[in-house]
């Protein structure tokens, strides 16, 4: 995997996101400021623009870009803690000009790492982190075990899109939607959706590398 993987990612992820924009709007609208869906597919179509002219330099370097980009151009919670996902993700690559499965695994270690630094969120909190902490259980696993790179991303997605599901009968204790209180519980939570859509689209490049 090299630079084009993280700009095929970044491309697949806006892709994905424009196409549940509506879904993401409406699931937002339940416990927050019905606006998760337009803040992200904003950002993701700026970083597919922002590293579209970025040809030649390292993945880390990309995902430096990227969440610069998303920091810039998110509102709400989600640009900070995407973007320092990134970036931190990105100086996890360093320099590298290819990178294996294990070294992607330790890069978006690193990006969960600064959104729990910066939210200060837990699993169980309602937040995108349900979705992304079994993501990464089940890709370190796969790994592991030797059931190949897309395999492992393939478990990673599956894992992202359940913990996304558990976060419906949670109540919220960080973000917008804690303000709701027992009225949060019954409504998926917008960033573990959106989160989710990302690790899938993740599983989708990484399968279609040759």
């Amino acid at each position: 995997m090299n630079a084009q993987t993280v700009a095929s990612w970044m491309a697949e992820s806006s892709r994905v996101i424009s196409e549940n924009r509506d879904y993401l709007t409406q699931l937002d609208a339940a416990i927050g400021d019905a606006d998760h869906g337009a803040n992200m597919e904003r950002g993701f179509t700026a970083v597919v623009a922002a590293l579209d002219g970025l040809g030649g330099e390292p993945a880390g370097k990309l995902l430096l870009t990227a969440g610069r980009t998303l920091v810039s151009r998110v509102g709400g919670a989600s640009g900070p803690l995407w973007g320092s996902a990134l970036r931190r993700a990105g100086k996890e690559l360093g320099e590298a000009d290819e990178f294996g499965g294990e070294q992607l695994a330790a890069a978006l270690d690193a990006a969960l790492a600064a959104i729990v630094d910066l939210g200060a969120a837990e699993e169980g909190d309602k937040t995108m982190v349900d979705a992304l902490a079994p993501a990464l259980r089940a890709l370190h696993a796969g790994l592991a075990n030797g059931s190949g790179v897309a395999n492992a991303f393939d478990a990673a997605a599956a894992a992202a899109e359940e913990g996304m599901r558990s976060t419906t009968p949670m109540q919220a204790r960080k973000g917008r939607a804690s303000y709701l209180g027992e009225r949060s519980i019954g409504h998926q939570d917008p960033g573990a959706t959106s989160a989710a859509l990302v690790l899938a689209a993740l599983g989708r490049t990484v399968s279609q590398e040759p």
